[in-house]
């Protein structure tokens, strides 16, 4: 087995994150690039004697040649829809552009991208399908051969395409939907998807070639759903096909029942008009898989989903930017005044026994007081066009840095001392929950939350000393809720308490 690594860029993606145990497990050295190295760090696959991990980001040159050197072939696994939303398509450029570059200056053998199928010459191509051709052909106009894997809708747990099928079956018995119902399309299961990947890394038939990816069933949307149903065991959909429901209206519907954001879905479904099946099978010859049917790659997704292994979800690709402030005396900052409210409570439990519920919370298990207020809180986010309750989390026992909860991202993870969660809602400002144990004597714990928020302008201020009685009866409730939870008598009721100033912090910090 050749001992220079393969570079896997978009490692912590939902492909990316689920092919690198598959070159792992084949004896390959893996060379793991992300934007975060928390993310990276907290993978399964971290800690692997022939992983290693490197920060990069595709739009950073630079950074991206040092990721390639001394690697021997590399994975183009990155799409910036998520990252970038609206200006995903130049960004998107970008990043081929500086693959190209890297791989040319370090002389890699070959590079393999995931793109997406649908025929360029079809005038109501979607522009997010048109990125990914654009994509391919940059890649394809180096001097170092690409493998392009042309895929549509990939089903499997955790897939965004799969969430928004999921979501809009199980909670709608009639479907208004527009024409694109009765579109043809090839799917293919995620496991085919990376069985392919793999497939395409040594053959030399592979190298340099185009190739369509499909499942063995053509079908129509409406036929995918009539599927889904049965293999849930839900009643059949009742569909009724408009004309008029444009691709807009389609994402903002998608938006308010599914947790896929309109950001996301709106190029989905922009795409959704046009026949996306496999013209050229080639590649089944040069690398003959066994590939799962429509039925059973939803069967398999929907058992991960009841057992909650779910290895990658979509949420995964959001982006991990902690605010400046929120680690001050790092740099000089004049940003405005944080404004905090903490509450704290002391229980008769080692921080273990805290850690327990409390890397629990959010998803399912939901916030343990105030639920209904919560579940309020997510509408008006995902009214105004944020991501709202509905993301959850990828799985109700395990949490790991970059991993989506809620309408929260984590961004620090210590268990079982400290869980800090950054917000992804709608605010006018920046807000970040500390969740805090510290072990006070033998056999006590000193639980802490802390909510800190910089606020944009008039309207940060409003919306702060607006929702500042909820926090002290919310945050309360949380601290006995918790300690109810654990079994463990509190020594104390819920009191406020004043965080200390971290050092040379340089940023206001107002207590109320």
């Amino acid at each position: 087995m050749p001992q220079s690594p393969i570079l896997v860029s978009g490692a912590t993606g939902y492909v990316g994150g689920r092919l690198i145990p598959r070159l792992l497990e084949a004896g390959y050295r893996v060379r793991a690039m992300g934007r975060s190295m928390e993310k990276l760090a907290c993978r399964p696959w971290a800690r692997h004697d022939r992983v290693e991990l490197v920060q990069g980001d595709v739009l950073d040159r630079a950074a991206f040649v040092r990721a390639v050197r001394a690697c021997r072939s590399a994975y183009y696994l990155v799409h910036s829809m998520i990252a970038q939303k609206s200006s995903y398509e130049a960004a998107d450029q970008t990043g081929a552009r500086n693959m190209v570059h890297a791989a040319a200056a370090e002389g890699l053998e070959r590079i393999i991208y995931l793109g997406g199928l649908g025929e360029i010459s079809n005038l109501q191509l979607s522009d997010h399908l048109k990125s990914r051709h654009e994509v391919a052909d940059i890649l394809q106009s180096g001097t170092v051969p690409t493998t392009v894997l042309r895929a549509a809708m990939i089903i499997g747990s955790g897939s965004a395409s799969f969430e928004m099928l999921r979501y809009l079956v199980e909670r709608l018995p009639v479907m208004v939907t527009p024409r694109w119902v009765h579109t043809a399309v090839q799917p293919i299961a995620i496991s085919d998807v990376l069985g392919y990947l793999m497939g395409c890394l040594e053959p030399e038939g592979a190298k340099g070639e185009t190739f369509d990816i499909g499942g063995p069933d053509v079908v129509t949307y409406r036929e995918l759903i009539d599927i889904f149903c049965e293999e849930s065991g839900l009643p059949k959909r009742q569909i009724l096909p408009v004309p008029v429901l444009t691709p807009k209206l389609s994402a903002y519907w998608i938006h308010l029942v599914t947790p896929v954001p309109a950001a996301i879905a709106m190029p989905l479904t922009e795409g959704l008009s046009v026949p996306v099946i496999c013209e050229d099978n080639r590649i089944r010859n040069i690398i003959p898989l066994k590939l799962t049917d429509c039925r059973r790659a939803i069967r398999i997704a929907l058992e991960r989903v009841a057992q909650c292994q779910i290895d990658t979800c979509w949420s995964d690709a959001g982006d991990l930017v902690p605010p400046e402030w929120a680690y001050c005396g790092d740099a000089g900052y004049a940003g405005g005044t944080i404004l905090e409210c903490g509450y704290r409570v002391r229980l008769e439990a080692a921080p273990e026994q805290v850690w327990h519920p409390v890397c629990r919370i959010g998803g399912s298990t939901g916030w343990y007081y105030g639920n209904l207020l919560w579940e309020i809180r997510g509408w008006i986010d995902r009214m105004v066009g944020g991501i709202g309750l509905r993301r959850g989390r990828r799985n109700p026992e395990e949490i790991r840095v970059g991993d989506a909860l809620d309408f929260w991202r984590v961004l620090v993870i210590d268990p079982p001392n400290q869980l800090h969660l950054l917000a992804e809602m709608k605010l006018p400002g920046e807000a970040i929950l500390q969740i805090d144990m510290t072990a006070v004597g033998d056999r006590q714990t000193e639980l802490q939350l802390l909510s800190r928020f910089l606020p944009k302008g008039l309207a940060g201020l409003l919306y702060w000393y607006g929702t500042y009685p909820f926090h002290q009866w919310i945050f309360s409730g949380m601290l006995k809720a918790i300690a109810q939870s654990v079994g463990s008598p509190i020594s104390n009721r819920p009191k406020r308490f004043t965080p200390k100033l971290q050092p040379k912090c340089t940023l206001p910090v107002s207590r109320i």
